[in-house]
């Protein structure tokens, strides 16, 4: 009998070694499937609430509920061996107290097998952060430009322009960092507030929209796969284009239902009489 060896999924400790040292991998995944085949190549794999505008059509990460984290983090976990899964918490499930957010965090953390939980916010989700982490969930914060924040920052402009928000960005970084999280997303900041914050914080940097210089990269997989064809925001680079060749595929198909090339007799079943 042939032993095999199971692979060892990253931990937050590994994660948290990669600061100032080999960027750190992510892209979001939504689907067992998906996950199967970014896993690989990835150190994290995020479950983001994302997964409302690209997986159900809504106009935001607003409507997001638990058990939409809870059913596509535990997919992501079951499609995937090697990459840390992180789960979104989603909007108000965490903002209310620590003792709220503990309660969602374990459920997701125990019903899913997620590594950790993120959430967004800077100096107000300090206490909350604490509370998480002494209680044994690590947690990713979240600062920048905060997507479930988006009504009150007036839309995803880029943040930082100004004296103002650096302050804040920078104090928002350093309470993340100083209540325990193992890392940290910046979003939509610009370049050198990006910069400075990485070599301001002693956690690993996980930039999008933000600055080559972050201890690691994150991108939506649809955007960097090239599916969602609207338009395409400035961070983001494509490294395929299978809008294209799934509309292509769809169109060949349809042809060939309509013109009954589809299916043939290789696809079709023949009878089998049994012998007399």
């Amino acid at each position: 009998m042939s032993a095999t060896t199971a692979v060892k999924r990253l931990s937050v400790p590994d994660i948290s070694a990669r600061k100032g040292a080999t960027p750190v991998v992510c892209l979001t995944a939504y689907t067992a499937p998906m996950a199967g085949l970014l896993d690989p190549h990835c150190d994290v794999l995020l479950v983001g609430d994302s997964l409302g505008m690209v997986l159900y059509g809504l106009p935001s990460t607003l409507g997001v509920t638990v058990d939409m984290m809870v059913a596509h983090g535990a997919a992501v976990v079951r499609g995937s061996h090697r990459a840390a899964v992180v789960v979104d918490l989603p909007f108000g499930s965490y903002q209310a107290s620590p003792e709220q957010a503990f309660r969602v965090a374990a459920r997701i953390v125990a019903e899913t097998g997620a590594t950790a939980v993120k959430l967004e916010g800077g100096e107000e989700m300090a206490t909350t952060i604490d509370f998480l982490v002494r209680r044994g969930i690590p947690v990713m914060g979240h600062v920048g430009l905060t997507p479930q924040a988006v009504n009150v920052l007036g839309g995803y402009r880029a943040r930082g322009r100004n004296d103002a928000e650096q302050a804040k960005i920078l104090g928002d970084a350093r309470a993340v960092a100083e209540a325990g999280a193992f890392s940290l997303v910046i979003e939509g900041v610009v370049e050198p507030l990006a910069r400075q914050v990485t070599e301001l914080v002693p956690v690993v940097t996980i930039g999008i929209g933000a600055s080559a210089a972050c201890d690691g990269q994150v991108l939506v997989s649809d955007d960097m796969l090239g599916l969602f064809a609207d338009f395409t925001p400035r961070f983001v680079k494509r490294y395929a284009d299978l809008a294209t060749q799934v509309g292509a595929a769809a169109q060949a198909y349809a042809e060939d239902v309509r013109a009954r090339r589809f299916p043939g007799p290789e696809h079709t079943f023949a009878e089998r009489r049994p012998k007399v």
